[in-house]
């Protein structure tokens, strides 16, 4: 049977900004009884309404809802500033992947929640319960009032956490959820306005009422038939008789291995050390389902409520601890321990089958000159050093012009593009050609052949061999362009040594627009 928990943060407008303010003077975020009355308000269809509201505010009688008028009228001294939705919603996301310290499935729930699948997470804290108290007394710790409720579908979890008695409300593996609900409102079971007042109309205050009730009558009652079958729609979640599907903030790792310290780390050495004892753990796993994986993440959770993570690619699957520390090695320098970690979790996703292949005796014994093994850990380690995509190979392409000539791939230990990419360029040219061909201006140069004299950079050379030319017409099967001119290549070298690969864009009276143009497209060794 799947387990769920809902936090729910009553008040997470305004404990959200006191704690983006920590540390500043403001009486009227500090939590206490005696602040002074503060709101956030929200500009409504009919004008600047209240959105949250502190303590002080709510026992004048404010409330999120209220007119901003209303509200003044009431305490002329109130203290206002618009709510940030945007900074909100990115908090709660944040605290929704910091929970993932005790589930990998956590999911946003509104605007004010969090929803955690806890199946099976409970033996790991010492049961069930302990789990939710942890939970709670974490928040609580970092400033957060919440309410939770646990349950056998997400639907009973919410009402347990919005309408129960106590801060840790849970229907109990034992017992039917239907005996737990019974006696909460009919507001727990996430219904429109509309839908509840009619429901309190006709005297349905309780959801137990709703059990007995023939579900064709209570569509009658109903005027629309889509507020009926939300009513039925929300009442079969909560009982579980329909699937109710939680989205979390980040897939699920396929492996992983999580180790919890009593004395939070406070250096990078504990973590090189935490990291060395995961990667084992992980390794053992990948290897007693005879796989390796390729994406690699550590995540440091800190005692603060805030968490930092790390991760990396592989070319090909490994399962090798010594060589996933080294690739490592370089990026936890990047995780900043704050005021100490208490948790670090290691995960792999992209598992798949590992090639085991013997290494011979010598490597005059080997097939070929190529070793794949050290190849993709060469692979690894330029792309934890450099980053994704910064090696890559030259691969030779199918046409004549020089700019398509050469293609490029991303290195990730494959042999074949590295056999490829060992190929010369075809004829005399050279090996790198400038991203974009450069204008020089000729000063002297004969009718179909190369220049004598031009200016390139800023700079008068004086040509003293040249050799071509190398005629390219254009590609006119690709893209056919009635304006594309054919190129005469030259190679040339100047008075001082300094070799060119230059070309003219176009010939001379060839009925494609203006004089031909010269640019160099690279420089000869």
């Amino acid at each position: 049977m799947r387990r769920y928990a809902c936090v729910w943060f009553p008040d997470w407008p305004i404990d959200r900004l006191r704690r983006a303010r920590r540390g500043r003077d403001i009486s009227c975020l500090s939590g206490k009884p005696d602040d002074p009355p503060f709101i956030l308000t929200e500009q409504g269809v009919t004008g600047l309404r209240v959105a949250a509201a502190n303590v002080a505010a709510n026992r004048l009688g404010i409330g999120p809802g209220l007119r901003f008028a209303d509200a003044k009228s009431r305490a002329p001294h109130l203290q206002a500033e618009p709510i940030d939705r945007g900074a909100d919603a990115a908090a709660l996301e944040a605290l929704g992947l910091w929970a993932t310290r005790w589930t990998p499935l956590s999911a946003m729930d509104g605007m004010d929640g969090l929803r955690l699948d806890i199946t099976g997470c409970g033996r790991f804290f010492g049961g069930e319960g302990a789990l939710l108290n942890e939970i709670g007394e974490r928040f609580a710790h970092d400033g957060f009032s919440c309410r939770i409720g646990a349950g056998p579908t997400p639907g009973a979890a919410w009402a347990l956490a919005h309408h129960g008695e106590d801060r840790v409300n849970v229907c109990r593996a034992d017992e039917r959820v239907e005996d737990a609900l019974k006696d909460l409102p009919v507001q727990g079971l996430r219904l429109s306005e509309a839908a509840e007042r009619l429901l309190r109309r006709f005297g349905l205050t309780r959801i137990g009422q709703l059990y007995d009730i023939d579900r064709t009558a209570l569509t009658r009652r109903f005027a629309s038939r889509e507020a009926a079958d939300a009513v039925r729609l929300r009442l079969d979640q909560a009982l579980g008789l329909m699937s109710e599907p939680l989205t979390p903030l980040r897939p699920p790792p396929d492996y992983v291995a999580r180790q919890s310290f009593v004395d939070p780390l406070i250096s990078g050495e504990g973590i090189v050390a935490g990291l060395a004892s995961l990667s084992e753990q992980l390794c053992r796993q990948l290897e007693k389902d005879g796989k390796g994986a390729r994406d690699f993440t550590l995540t440091a959770f800190r005692s603060n409520g805030t968490a930092s993570l790390v991760s990396l690619s592989t070319a090909r699957p490994v399962r090798d601890p010594a060589h996933i520390r080294r690739l490592f090695r370089d990026r936890i320098e990047t995780i900043d321990p704050g005021f100490g970690i208490d948790l670090l979790v290691f995960s792999a996703a992209r598992p798949d089958h590992l090639e085991i292949e013997a290494r011979h005796l010598s490597a005059d014994l080997a097939p070929g000159p190529v070793d794949r093994e050290a190849l993709s850990a060469l692979a690894d380690r330029l792309t934890a050093r450099l980053g994704e995509g910064a090696v890559r190979l030259a691969r030779p392409v199918d046409s004549h012009d020089p700019v398509r000539a050469e293609g490029g791939v991303a290195f990730e230990g494959q042999e074949e593009s590295w056999e490829v990419s060992l190929y010369a360029p075809r004829g005399d040219r050279p090996v790198r050609l400038f991203d974009r061909p450069e204008a020089v201006d000729v000063l002297a140069e004969v009718p179909d052949g190369p220049p004598i004299r031009f200016v390139w950079r800023r700079v008068a050379r004086r040509v003293m061999r040249a050799d071509g030319p190398e005629r390219i017409a254009p590609e006119w099967w690709r893209t056919f362009n009635a304006e594309a001119r054919a190129r005469d290549y030259y190679r040339i070298e100047d008075e001082e040594g300094r070799r060119y690969w230059v070309f003219r864009d176009g010939l001379y009276q060839d009925g494609r627009g203006g004089p031909p143009r010269w640019f160099v497209q690279g420089l000869l060794a």
